[in-house]
């Protein structure tokens, strides 16, 4: 699933190839035709992401909120090159400007919302560590109090938002914590440490549209988990060496997803 840096990264590039002025929009699939006729010709206002939800906000008040899941995804076009292409696949939903177009595909969610759905959505998730309007003393309220597991809470969306299994995995192993540390054994300096971290490292996956989080001085020279993927401390690197300590990497399932972790360098 995308993380909330993919969300932020899109909402940028559809604020500036699209904002302030009218768009079309249409449903090639069919499943969002309703949708898509309330807001073809409208001029789009703002593009907009929180965690792992998008909002496009349209002139006159309808709202479009997306939810990538696992396997939504938006694919650019240029109209220059070739004019406007035939869809290819399940087009959900099909945006057209002056100079670009966007195709939706497959997300778990793509509807129009009015303000209080969408305040409804805002009112589950946790701050976001990508917005400048963010409270991390909110998100540490609840881990401090809880029992459950750093490497869990990191992935609620309700306690951190746009968070997902890499960032969670790597943050955690870049400040030497032990996932199955309870929340209530995280420290307030830790916390910050960590917040801070997140902050910067999203920062850097908006910019450049891929995750780094290996510090030079610990890359020497182990690939990636996969070909086209980011070079990671622990995240899909189990049974690899770690490449501080050189001590086997570990997964488990925790809470229906895989956490990975250095044995050595994350000590309970």
């Amino acid at each position: 699933m995308p993380e909330g840096h993919i969300l932020h990264r899109l909402a940028r590039l559809h604020q500036r190839r699209f904002a302030g002025a009218p768009v079309s929009v249409s449903s090639p699939q069919g499943r969002f035709e309703s949708g898509a006729a309330l807001l073809d010709g409208r001029p789009l206002l703002r593009a907009e992401a929180w965690g792992k939800h998008l909002f496009h906000r349209y002139a006159h008040g309808p709202i479009v909120h997306v939810h990538l899941g696992i396997y939504g995804h938006f694919t650019e076009f240029h109209l220059a090159d070739d004019g406007i292409p035939e869809p290819v696949g399940q087009v959900r939903m099909r945006m057209v400007g002056a100079e670009f177009g966007t195709d939706l595909r497959g997300p778990a969610a793509c509807e129009v919302v009015d303000e209080g759905q969408v305040a409804d959505v805002l009112a589950r998730l946790g701050p976001d560590p990508l917005r400048s309007d963010a409270d991390p003393a909110l998100a540490y309220k609840r881990i401090a109090k809880s029992r459950k597991t750093i490497a869990a809470l990191l992935m609620d969306q309700s306690v951190l938002a746009g968070v997902g299994n890499v960032y969670r995995s790597e943050v955690l192993f870049r400040h030497r914590i032990d996932p199955y540390r309870p929340g209530v054994e995280i420290g307030d300096a830790d916390f910050t440490a960590i917040w801070a971290d997140l902050v910067a490292l999203m920062k850097v996956g908006v910019r450049r549209g891929n995750i780094v989080v290996v510090r030079p001085e610990d890359d020497h020279g182990a690939p990636a988990y996969a070909p086209g993927k980011p070079r990671t401390y622990v995240y899909r690197r189990a049974g690899d060496p770690c490449r501080v300590c050189g001590t086997a990497v570990r997964t488990a399932e925790l809470e229906g997803r895989n956490v990975f972790w250095c044995p050595s360098c994350q000590q309970a």
